[in-house]
């Protein structure tokens, strides 16, 4: 091939055209060399979901412990929560605790 047939190639033409190579030149340099790239929007996006998920979980934590504490506000469930969780126990009170050893 010449030079000539090279030139008239449609492909070519296509890629020489400069408003073409403009916008390459613009496609690569969004895609990886900006601040606010293609790469790092999609980064931030995924940082972005995993905090949100961290928040949908924190919330629930905290909307169970709301609920413990208006159940330990009573003396009642307050007293059964010290005995199960603490093992504590009132004056003149034996405790006996029974372990289960699990044999497989």
């Amino acid at each position: 091939m010449t030079l000539k047939q090279i030139k008239n190639n449609k492909a070519v033409r296509f890629f020489s055209n400069r408003y073409v190579l403009i916008f390459i030149i613009f496609l690569i340099w969004m895609t990886f060399g900006d601040e606010n790239s293609f790469l790092l929007d999609r980064e931030f996006n995924k940082e972005i979901d995993k905090l949100e998920t961290d928040k949908n979980f924190y919330q629930t934590e905290i909307n169970a412990d709301k609920k413990k504490i208006e159940k330990l506000e009573n003396p009642e469930q307050l007293d059964k929560y010290a005995r199960e969780k603490y093992n504590m126990k009132k004056e003149n009170e034996d405790i006996y605790i029974i372990e289960y050893d699990t044999v497989q």
